[in-house]
C-alpha cells in the first residue's frame, strides 16, 4: 500500500501544478477569458473614439464656415438668429426640448 501511494505521489503532483497552470490560463488575469473581455472594451473604446471623430469634424466644419477667410453668410445669419433668438415673420419655427438641440 505505501509502494502505490509513493509511486502514485509524483503524477497527482503533476497533475495538481498542471491544473493549476492551466486554470490561470483560462480564468487568471491575463487568461482568454480575460482577453477576450479586453478585446470587447478596445471595440467598444474605438466606437466611442470614431463617434468624437465624427463629432470633432462636424463642430469643426461650423468652426471654418465662420471664419473670417472663409465666411459662410448663411451659417452666419443662422447662428446669429440662433444666438439672438430672432426669425423673419414668414419662417416656421420649430421648438426643441432643451435636451434634443441640433448643435
Amino acid at each position: 500500500m505505501k509502494r502505490r501511494l509513493k509511486s502514485l505521489l509524483a503524477p497527482g503532483v503533476f497533475v495538481a501544478v498542471a491544473s493549476f497552470f492551466v486554470w490561470h490560463t483560462i480564468h487568471g488575469e491575463r487568461g482568454t477569458l480575460a482577453r477576450e473581455r479586453r478585446y470587447e472594451e478596445i471595440a467598444a473604446a474605438q466606437l466611442g473614439l470614431e463617434a468624437a471623430r465624427a463629432e470633432n469634424a462636424a463642430v469643426q466644419r461650423r468652426v471654418n464656415g465662420l471664419r473670417a477667410d472663409g465666411l459662410d453668410r448663411d451659417q452666419l445669419e443662422e447662428r446669429a438668429r440662433a444666438l439672438l433668438n430672432l426669425s423673419q415673420p414668414t419662417e416656421i419655427v420649430v421648438p426643441y426640448p432643451p435636451g434634443q438641440r441640433l448643435y
